[in-house]
């Protein structure tokens, strides 16, 4: 290899050594060679530390304090590197010297499915590029039919002429082999990266890849009406392809009746069977939860008329409010399993002003505590 790139009039360094880091060092900053296995100490102690495959910020750091070689971390001790720099600069040294394993994948996985279409003349529009993804999709959507699957990742790949490759992947929150759901889900994310798109002198070959798929049975056709959580789960698909896939997000009930334990927030499209559910409430009644919860309940000072009434009047946040309504309280103790905390009694409270709070007394009185707190978990719309 190294002697048909030198016919070229390339020059080429070739590092050969039984840890990746070690080749990796040997051919980027060194002059290349072969090493066996228990010589990469000695042939990477004279090394800059750059040969670690460290981001710039770290080897700038380790530069400015005299670290200039990989044998000064060799031979430093590890603690005080640890404290001041993070273990990034360690975990790559031990993977270099084989002391600690790295894995390393040569090759891509191949797509499932697959789809390409080469073109004599580039093109460069966001029509044609629409256009050519939504013919190929439509070919990937048959066969996803005949093997009874659907997709759950995408991925179009735009071949530039000069030999540049962009990708542009998408997800969805549940199989789909429908063309053009797909295409919209797929070119969202297409418009969504606009601002880095650069065409250069056109693509002379587009391909849509099915990087991930499930299993789909046909559905049968509902007398019932539309399906909202269909509905739904491709809304969250089209925001996702808009702004990230991540990014939206939807909240999970977990095994805790303790309120700010209740329920976390996950990506949308994980939610398991993808259902959007939401706590029912009968009409005309009040939820019974506020709708903004804060990730930790904030003291008050309160004033009750007998220790375990709800407040007449408290101050939150330099402000005073009086109470005119209240109602409770709900009793919540704490879990068995988890380490002893007080009881606490939640009272929905409304102000002179109309200001609806979610609040909660600590501690019953005279039996936990001689002085009960109170504090302010939530607001209500």
């Amino acid at each position: 290899m190294a002697r048909r790139l030198e016919r070229q009039g390339l020059t080429v360094f070739i590092g050969i050594a039984s840890t990746i880091g070690a080749a990796h060092a040997l051919a980027a900053f060194g002059r290349g060679g072969r090493l066996q296995a228990g010589e990469e100490r000695r042939a990477l102690a004279g090394l800059p530390v750059a040969a670690l495959r460290l981001d710039a910020s770290t080897v700038d750091a380790l530069v400015r304090v005299g670290l200039k070689r990989v044998g000064d971390l060799i031979d430093g001790p590890r603690a005080p590197l640890t404290a001041r720099f993070g273990r990034a600069p360690l975990i790559q040294l031990d993977r270099a010297l084989g002391l600690a394993e790295e894995a390393f994948a040569p090759r891509l996985p191949v797509a499932p499915y697959c789809a390409e279409r080469r073109f004599f003349e580039p093109i460069s529009r966001q029509e044609d590029i629409r256009a050519v993804a939504l013919s190929l999709i439509g070919a990937l959507a048959d066969r996803l039919e005949a093997a009874g699957e659907g997709a759950l990742r995408l991925r179009l790949s735009l071949w530039r002429v000069d030999g540049a490759l962009a990708h542009v992947e998408a997800g969805l929150s549940r199989p789909s082999r429908e063309a053009g759901v797909m295409q919209d889900i797929l070119c969202r994310r297409l418009d969504s990266l606009a601002e880095d798109f650069d065409a250069g002198y056109g693509f002379d070959c587009v391909t849509v890849a099915v990087t991930e798929t499930s299993r789909r049975d046909a559905e049968a056709l509902s007398l019932a009406g539309p399906d909202t959580t269909l509905e739904l789960t491709r809304f969250v698909d089209r925001v996702g392809a808009r702004i990230g896939q991540g990014r939206v997000r939807r909240l999970e009930a977990r095994e805790s009746h303790i309120p700010e334990r209740a329920n976390r927030a996950v990506p949308a499209h994980m939610a398991e069977g993808s259902k959007f559910s939401a706590t029912e409430v009968l009409p005309g009644e009040p939820p019974e939860r506020p709708i903004r919860l804060f990730a930790q309940p904030e003291l008050v000072e309160a004033i009750a008329s007998v220790p375990d009434g709800p407040p007449l009047r408290f101050r939150w946040r330099r402000v005073i409010h009086k109470v005119e309504r209240a109602e409770g309280p709900e009793r919540i103790a704490s879990e068995w399993w988890r380490q002893e905390a007080p009881t606490r009694d939640y009272f929905r409270v409304e102000d002179a002003e109309g200001r609806r709070f979610w609040m909660f007394r600590e501690g019953l009185f005279e039996i936990e505590t001689t002085h009960p707190r109170w504090f302010v978990h939530g607001l209500f719309a």
